[in-house]
């Protein structure tokens, strides 16, 4: 058996319960076919399985060809212990179930609600949501407990995580934030749900290109858009690629994944990323990075688009730097810090700590006084993040 394969059956040992075969088997309720799809996965044989639950060969053969029943409630618990199975799938209720059922309905409204926060400007209350629920999910997947719906709602959680945190941590720690994210790869790729493993690529390409890993984030986001199973999961992830692309100045796939948004706004529904006021960002950004700073100054000169639809406010303190510092290489040195003094304030209303290393980078040796204004704001953040 080769790496790859072990690694897969590894990985299936330790997460039988999460496929999509184990899942309809659970559905079913059925003691004798959860006894042999157990067997089955470790590759034990009946004299073994009725070994370690206390039962023999014979017992176990009952069970699993329906000719015994059991219930006892009691026995029914301790086979579900002994599989790491919500006991309501054997037909047994208790408050740990009960308290692990209403987890998983509160952790589905903690992703939600969090990523409304962090999209409004709030992604401080949006880390502060997620970490008790990211580290009470961890401990029961420690525990053996790999559920389906617990490894879907973890791995969305800690996405939301590493988002989050890649909007509040200074730049230095952005790779905090991708490590997060990186951890529900693996997860996402089990499922062999390209839509759900799409979302996870994209996100974690991301926070990759925040952390200055440009080549993997391009490779990841290539990786989402490859998945997308629609036009909407494609729009969802060409504007990151795009970012990407231009940090890697890599010219030629920007202007093509450019190319492609523009076609798309007239065809797909926008949303917070995608769309004419963020787009418009993102390519002033690109052509900056890959040297068309003339035609960079050209757009901005024309102004930016209308949003026509409601935009992130984090997106407002984007956009301003990049036009500010396309207006510092038109030499409008008024214009720019007009600009960049709006974004300061609203960066750290907002707690994004490296929008003003953006800015302190666009301005230096350039508008000392926006330099030191957004120096001190950073301080006192890092400041509060160390208390």
């Amino acid at each position: 058996m080769d790496s790859a394969k072990a690694e897969r059956r590894s990985q299936h040992t330790l997460w039988h319960w999460a496929t999509p075969q184990a899942e309809a088997i659970l559905a079913t309720r059925h003691l004798g076919a959860i006894l042999r799809f157990h067997r089955t996965v470790h590759g034990m044989n009946q004299s073994e399985l009725g070994q370690l639950l206390g039962y023999d060969k014979t017992y176990i053969s009952l069970l699993e060809l329906g000719k015994r029943r059991l219930d006892d409630v009691g026995a029914r618990q301790h086979i579900a212990d002994f599989l790491r199975l919500p006991p309501h799938v054997l037909g047994v209720t208790d408050p740990a179930d009960t308290d692990h059922r209403a987890m998983l309905q509160f952790g589905e409204s903690t992703v939600r609600l969090a990523e409304i926060a962090r999209q409004s400007g709030h992604a401080s209350e949006a880390v502060a949501e997620l970490w008790p629920l990211v580290a009470r999910l961890e401990a029961r997947v420690d525990d053996g407990h790999t559920e389906r719906d617990v490894l879907h709602l973890l791995a969305r959680a800690r996405v939301g995580l590493g988002v989050a945190l890649g909007n509040v941590l200074p730049e230095e720690r952005l790779g905090t934030a991708a490590r997060w994210t990186a951890k529900s790869i693996g997860i996402a790729r089990y499922f062999d749900d390209p839509t759900f493993t799409s979302f996870v690529l994209r996100m974690h390409g991301n926070e990759l290109r925040k952390a200055r890993l440009h080549g993997a984030a391009v490779d990841r986001l290539l990786h989402a858009v490859a998945l997308a199973p629609n036009q909407q999961a494609r729009a969802a992830a060409l504007p990151l690629l795009a970012r990407a692309a231009g940090a890697l100045r890599n010219q030629s796939l920007f202007d093509e994944v450019m190319r492609e948004t523009d076609r798309l706004l007239d065809e797909t529904e926008h949303t917070s990323l995608f769309n004419p006021y963020a787009l418009h960002e993102i390519r002033l950004r690109g052509l900056i990075a890959t040297g068309r700073t003339d035609v960079a100054i050209q757009l901005v000169e024309q102004g930016s688009p209308v949003p026509t639809t409601t935009v992130a406010p984090q997106w407002r303190v984007i956009e301003l730097v990049t036009v500010a510092q396309v207006r510092l290489i038109a030499d409008d040195y008024g214009g720019a810090a007009q600009s960049l003094n709006t974004a300061v304030d609203e960066a750290v209303r907002q707690r994004l700590p490296h929008q003003l290393q953006r800015i302190m980078r666009a301005t230096a040796n350039r508008l000392p006084d926006v330099t030191e204004a957004a120096g001190h704001a950073l301080d006192r953040i890092r400041t509060e993040m160390a208390a």
